[in-house]
């Protein structure tokens, strides 16, 4: 089976999520595990597609690890769902392409460094082309919309943040943020506002519980901003929409690519962040993480949904496409020094290279699920 699918950092801890979110109140259950199935699948999907393209027979396409459950199979594919809800994975007929040294009876080793490359990045192609399927959609729906919708719910207040100690709270409703009023104003003006006032108190007009409050909430300085460390939704209210216009769907592929560039960006500078130790430990979601967002942005409406599933498949996209060994990126960079170089490396070296990726996701994975474990108790 391949070996580590990115997959695998946001289903690790499937099996324990489910105890947590079943006990959320009010919680959206099954979207979320959904949501995080499909990518999975859309994910291998992308490898699949890619092998029978190169004209590999692909034995096995399972969601999930370990002992079948039950399944089918199509052509010579057995298509399975697995005990283990740990990711997934595509196996070559008679070979695994992330095990050195194993028969290779169809030849993969011996095909052309640009058709390897495409099998490797395929779950990744798969990623970003449905972010821009979903983005697409939910810029065509938004370019409908007459009435607009400009209200906001906090869904995440990040512990000890600036936003957590001066009093916000997950549920709060947001009238208004210094001189902006909700409905009225844009959320990028709000966000301009706080990030121009480090260190300043910003009046935060909210309703919570129905009662009406204002807490003056001061910014933290974070890389030249002002910054509070807290998540908003758009509130779930009726909106009013026209019907369709084929304008609507161009209108909605040009919110998809600069959505996706803009939130890239972010993605990136995070990383950075990461690698710099600059990153806290309250900004890093494991799976209980996204579960957790991923019920409220279910009981929000589809199309906050949609925006979030086309969120986290950009993420793994990204983060899939990293130099790390075990992952595809790792996978496509020992490919591609190997072509450089003009010689394969030995397999003792990659069985190395890849066991000490391995271990390297898993430890990191371990420490998120224990962030995770700890946010619930507070």
């Amino acid at each position: 089976m391949r070996r580590l699918p990115l997959s695998f950092s946001f289903c690790v801890a499937l099996v324990a999520v489910l105890a947590f979110a079943i006990k959320m109140p009010g919680a959206g259950f099954w979207g979320p595990i959904l949501m995080l199935g499909g990518l999975v699948f859309l994910h291998e999907g992308g490898h699949f597609l890619a092998a029978k393209y190169m004209g590999m027979p692909v034995e096995v396409f399972s969601l999930g690890f370990g002992p079948r459950l039950f399944g089918f199979t199509w052509r010579e594919t057995d298509v399975r769902l697995s005990a283990l809800p740990l990711g997934g994975y595509v196996k070559l007929a008679g070979f695994n392409p992330e095990e050195p040294g194993a028969d290779d009876p169809y030849g993969f080793l011996k095909q052309p460094y640009g058709k390897r490359m495409l099998f490797y990045s395929g779950g990744i192609l798969a990623n970003l082309a449905t972010t821009l399927v979903l983005f697409t959609f939910v810029g065509a729906d938004q370019a409908r919309v007459t009435k607009v919708q400009d209200s906001w719910t906090v869904i995440e207040v990040i512990p000890g943040g600036a936003a957590d100690q001066g009093g916000l709270k997950v549920g709060d409703e947001l009238r208004g943020i210094g001189d902006l009023s909700f409905p009225g104003s844009e959320w990028e003006a709000a966000v301009a506002y706080i990030q121009a006032h480090p260190g300043q108190a910003v009046p935060f007009r909210i309703t919570r519980e129905g009662k009406p409050l204002e807490l003056p909430l001061t910014p933290r300085l974070d890389g030249g901003k002002g910054r509070l460390g807290f998540m908003p939704l758009p509130m779930a209210t009726p909106l009013e929409r026209r019907a369709y216009r084929p304008g609507d769907f161009l209108e909605g592929g040009r919110y998809a690519l600069t959505t996706s560039w803009r939130m890239s960006g972010q993605v990136f500078g995070f990383l950075k962040k990461l690698v710099t130790f600059q990153a806290k430990s309250a900004e890093v979601a494991g799976p209980i993480g996204i579960i957790r967002q991923g019920s409220r942005a279910a009981k929000s409406g589809w199309d906050v949904f949609l925006f979030m599933c086309g969120a986290i498949s950009l993420q793994l996209a990204i983060l899939n496409a990293l130099p790390i060994p075990a992952l595809d990126g790792g996978h496509m960079a020992l490919l591609t020094y190997e072509k450089l170089r003009r010689k394969d490396l030995t397999i003792e070296l990659k069985e190395r290279i890849l066991t000490g990726g391995f271990l390297l996701l898993a430890s990191l994975m371990a420490l998120v699920i224990v962030l995770d474990l700890l946010k619930l108790r507070k």
